[in-house]
């Protein structure tokens, strides 16, 4: 028996929303599309478009569906049946337990600014993200309370030092650093969707929220202000950061800056700054860590629970926290972390990571078609339809297009990867009889 039944209220909800899409990544980003030039703001601003929509999606869906955990899982389920369901969550779960290992990677990668020893040992690397892995998965077995006071805490560090860069940094703008529009060879239509796709994956974890919601107070009001506030305030930050950034360092010093924003606290405040934007690093991809870690064990909870995953997900120790599902993912993270002692199995092992990410854009698709299903079949929102069909429909395109743009190899193996739970799925069905 549990002690008590665990909720988390709307910070730590939101927390989990914006924790979980503010990683390592976007801490050099902005370099990243500096190589393209301003052009890349218009493609923050297309692709924040797509992910509010999604996130109105999920919001809805949130109240609709009130209590209901698995987010797109649970959608996908209701609008296309156990067996779409069911892929969903596989290609889903592996996604999540596969990303938590080129996290753990990254976290090594960043305290080697501190411990270069982590950059030239491989066995000293992969000790510490093992080590990694095996905290949240402990600190996440005493109930999503305690894992949720991690979330909050690491959010708001992490959100300090791209705070004090945009506000701060105000100062040190200068219009002559600014980049100019295009600065490719491309045209403007060639350039545009390429810088797009590279924001996309900035948003991935809209709907973290919507995964455990049944642990979540009043569900049906948290839940989707946690969605769209996380995401709004993520788009905030996105965007200003590029832009200020944009302002404060040279083209040329930004385009090669392996940490630029490392280097524009460099600029305003001297080396303590450098050194507090790197600190920030390391604490935002804890946090994200942890709460990736959360959702690989709550997906698989919320599937076993309607019978599609096997029971042994479904085990909860007295906090509520489902152990068995954190310790068999945790184990699964640690087998691909063991591929960072090959730097060839590292090639191998970006290219797994690209294809993961389409494991959890497809169900962004299938959630979006399932939504107008849904409210259809439950005769909701019938007065204003084509409000309905509209969104829906925006969401829909906006997910194709995701999907398809991270390119014909990708999409390829990733509908291989996502379709190796068939077995899987089939064995369920056979054990119900």
């Amino acid at each position: 028996m549990r002690e008590n039944k665990q909720k988390i209220g709307l910070i730590t909800a939101t927390s989990l929303v914006t924790g979980n899409m503010i990683g390592v990544g976007i801490f050099a980003l902005p370099a990243i599309l500096a190589k393209y030039g301003s052009i890349s703001l218009l493609g923050w601003l297309f692709t924040a478009t797509g992910a509010l929509i999604l996130a109105k999606i999920f919001s809805n869906l949130s109240k609709i569906m009130a209590g209901k955990s698995g987010g797109p899982y649970a959608y996908s389920r209701e609008g296309f049946g156990d067996f779409i369901g069911f892929l969903m969550a596989w290609g889903y779960w592996i996604s999540c337990w596969v990303g938590n290992a080129a996290i753990a990677i990254a976290i090594v990668g960043a305290l080697s600014f501190f411990f270069p020893v982590l950059d030239d040992n491989p066995l000293y690397s992969l000790s510490v993200g093992l080590l990694l892995i095996w905290l949240f998965t402990w600190i996440n077995s005493r109930g999503i309370k305690e894992s949720g006071r991690v979330q909050v805490i690491t959010t708001v560090l992490k959100l300090l030092p791209l705070t004090f860069v945009i506000i701060v940094g105000i100062f040190f703008f200068d219009f002559d650093n600014f980049p100019g529009f295009n600065l490719t060879e491309a045209t403007n239509f060639a350039t545009f969707p390429v810088v797009a796709s590279i924001t996309l994956y900035a948003f991935l974890g809209i709907e973290c929220a919507t995964i455990p919601a049944g642990d979540i107070e009043n569900p049906e009001v948290v839940v989707p202000k946690a969605t769209m506030y996380g995401t709004i305030l993520t788009t905030i930050v996105y965007i200003l950061a590029t832009v200020v950034l944009f302002g404060i360092l040279p083209t040329t010093t930004l385009q090669n800056s392996p940490a630029p924003f490392a280097e524009a606290a460099e600029l305003i405040s001297g080396k303590f700054g450098g050194y507090a934007v790197a600190i920030g690093i390391i604490i935002s991809g804890l946090g994200v860590l942890n709460g990736w870690t959360l959702i690989t064990s709550q997906l698989p909870m919320a599937t076993a629970k309607d019978n599609l995953f096997p029971k042994m997900f479904r085990i909860e120790n007295k906090k509520g926290a489902p152990v068995v599902g954190l310790i068999i993912s945790a184990l699964l993270t640690s087998g691909v972390m063991f591929m960072s002692l090959s730097k060839n199995l590292i090639e191998q092992f970006e290219f797994v990571s690209e294809i993961v990410v389409f494991s959890v854009l497809l169900p962004y698709l299938f959630t979006c078609a399932a939504y107008v299903l849904i409210i259809i079949e439950k005769e909701l929102h019938m007065n204003s339809w084509i409000k309905t069909f509209v969104l829906g429909g925006l969401g829909f395109a906006f997910s194709v297009w995701a999907v398809f743009g991270t390119g014909a190899e990708t999409v390829f193996y990733g509908f291989l990867l996502v379709l190796t739970g068939i077995p899987f799925y089939l064995l369920m069905q056979y054990n119900k009889r």
